[in-house]
């Protein structure tokens, strides 16, 4: 005689081979007991999922200034974190939010932000960081006519006016340099290129891949002096920006660690950035 528990074994074992693949049930996949897919993800739109950005946005990071193209490194990211969350480009949906904005307490127009936005810890008392998707150092550049083009040393960096971003990693690197005149801060970039071409500063810091980009596509004078050490030694790093306390953050780190894992962020990485090289470390 049969137990009756090996009928039940063996039967539902012969029922899982014999459904039809496209009848089987899709995996189980829940992160701190959030279901980490589509139908049940509690995004602002049910079956949709908002990423923020800056307007402008800029190459290497996005293209053309239009993150739907999926052509970037960060849209290609978003594409693809969005794909393993199970969402198709059409469930996509942009809205700008200035870079300032988005890491601010209060309620939030995106499911979560991608805008080179580095981990910090005070970042992180008013906003949800992801799992870090990419390691950044930051940069100095100037133009090959200006006295800063002869720096070769921290100590020499500290005599020339500098500029930055205001609210970025960028701005506490220039700070962190104790330069002998206050940091001059700029709303984007693009106002402190237009302050490095008048002269109005010597050098501007960016991060490491806008610095190869901008030198080699936008300031015809451009040069690199080089990189600024890391101020704990630890990398920088970024990562994507959630509500605090958002249900989504779990999915979405997760979805990142898994991105990582198969090769996809190096691919994404390989595809866009590659071209940026290295520049030397300044002592």
């Amino acid at each position: 005689m049969r137990a009756p528990g090996l009928i039940l074994t063996v039967t539902a074992l012969l029922a899982v081979a014999c459904a039809p693949a496209d009848e089987a049930p899709p995996p189980t996949n829940q992160v701190d007991g959030v279901a980490c897919t589509k139908d049940k993800l509690p995004t602002l739109t049910p079956g949709k999922i908002t990423f923020g950005t800056d307007q402008p946005v800029y190459e290497p990071w996005f293209v053309d200034d239009d993150p739907t193209n999926g052509k970037g490194f960060e849209s290609a990211i978003a594409y693809a974190l969005a794909e393993e969350l199970g969402y198709a480009k059409t469930d996509v949906v942009w809205t700008r939010v200035p870079f300032n904005a988005a890491i601010q307490p209060g309620k939030k127009t995106y499911d979560m932000d991608l805008n080179e936005f580095s981990i910090t810890e005070e970042r992180k008392q008013a906003v949800d960081f992801s799992a870090p998707y990419y390691d950044v150092d930051q940069a100095v550049i100037t133009l090959n006519t200006s006295k800063a083009a002869s720096v070769k040393t921290l100590a020499e960096l500290k005599k020339v006016k500098i500029g930055a971003q205001v609210g970025t990693t960028s701005f506490d690197a220039a700070e962190r340099l104790q330069p002998e005149q206050d940091v001059a801060v700029y709303n984007t970039n693009d106002d402190g290129k237009a302050a490095l071409r008048a002269g109005q500063i010597d050098a501007l810091v960016v991060d490491l891949p806008t610095a190869f980009y901008i030198t080699s596509a936008e300031l015809e004078e451009g040069l690199i002096i080089g990189q600024i050490p890391a101020g704990d030694g630890k990398p920088e790093q970024f990562g994507i920006v959630l509500d605090k306390g958002s249900p989504l953050t779990p999915c979405v780190s997760t979805a990142v660690e898994n991105l990582r894992a198969d090769g996809s962020l190096a691919r994404i990485e390989q595809e866009w950035l590659s071209s940026a090289g290295s520049a030397p470390e300044l002592k």
